[in-house]
């Protein structure tokens, strides 16, 4: 990062067909982490890893501390896939946490320098919480609200979540990019991931025909390493134990001249989640190490 904050965002991002592979993790806040974490595992992502992004996942409703995730990124070198979360209890306090995220980025002089992207999510169609067409105009206002900025917006969703709300085509419409789910692990054929790539295909394949050369980004992304409650497929055949969740981030390393091709710059990805505190089954670190080898390609 540059000495001092730049003037103008002319040139700052990279261009879409350079985002492709392994993009980042996605990073659980829920733990509301103290700023000195956020500044040691960042720079863990951008440094171990040549993480280029964090997507934030869950909510921390605490004062202030969106300015330490900027903080922190910019001390790091990373950009931010911020989050709106809208949690399962049906409450309305994802406008405050939208409210209160919009009026960060507008008054922290560094916020647009490291925020890419705001995301509504995650799978706000899949849990209905609202109807497309009310999430698809939350969307078009946060463009307005954010257009100043050069942030974009999008949704973070399951192409399942879109196909069971009719398409939600005025959602797909309405977005800047693509945040697509990929979570082959609970289809209902699911059994070993090195035998999930048709899965991925097929969605990305029904996500290309409705966006019209968007980019697409696989955002919450990734095979457990364990079976229990919320991590249960609904295969009875499917496989979870640390040697899947590594083959299955294998694959898409694998088809890195794949994802190059796609329209819209390519498929750029995350991995789900950077430490098994934030979810148990979902990280590639355990205690700071490495549940197995992980240094996917960032181009290819």
């Amino acid at each position: 990062m540059p000495n001092s904050v730049p003037s103008s965002l002319n040139g700052w991002w990279s261009d879409y067909k350079s985002e492709i592979g392994f993009l980042g993790f996605s990073y659980a806040v829920d733990g509301c982490q103290s700023a000195s974490t956020l500044k040691s595992e960042f720079k863990d992502i951008r440094k171990r890893f040549h993480g280029r992004y964090v997507r934030l996942y869950g909510a921390c409703d605490r004062n202030g501390f969106y300015d330490d995730v900027v903080d922190a990124a910019w001390d790091a070198g990373l950009g931010v896939h911020a989050l709106i979360w809208f949690g399962f209890d049906g409450s309305d306090v994802w406008k405050t946490r939208r409210d209160s995220l919009f009026a960060t980025l507008h008054s922290n002089p560094k916020a647009k320098f490291v925020t890419r992207a705001v995301q509504f999510g995650s799978e706000p169609l899949f849990d209905h919480v609202l109807p497309p067409d009310t999430l698809a105009s939350q969307v078009k206002s946060a463009k307005q609200n954010l257009a100043p900025l050069g942030i974009l917006v999008t949704v973070s969703d399951m192409a399942y979540g879109y196909q069971s709300n009719g398409g939600a085509q005025s959602v797909l419409d309405a977005v800047d990019f693509v945040d697509l789910h990929m979570l082959p692990f609970f289809s209902t054929t699911a059994t070993t991931a090195d035998a999930s790539w048709g899965f991925v295909q097929n969605d990305l394949k029904w996500i290309n025909s409705k966006v019209h050369g968007k980019k697409i980004i696989l955002s919450e992304n990734g095979w457990p390493s364990m079976q229990s409650g919320s991590t249960r497929s609904s295969s009875p055949t499917a496989v979870a134990d640390v040697q899947q969740e590594q083959a299955y981030f294998d694959l898409l390393d694998s088809k890195c001249e794949v994802f190059k091709n796609n329209p819209g710059g390519g498929v750029g990805w995350f991995a789900h989640l950077y430490s098994e505190e934030q979810g148990a089954g979902y990280g590639i670190l355990d205690n700071g190490k490495l549940k197995f080898p992980f240094s996917p390609r960032t181009s290819c």
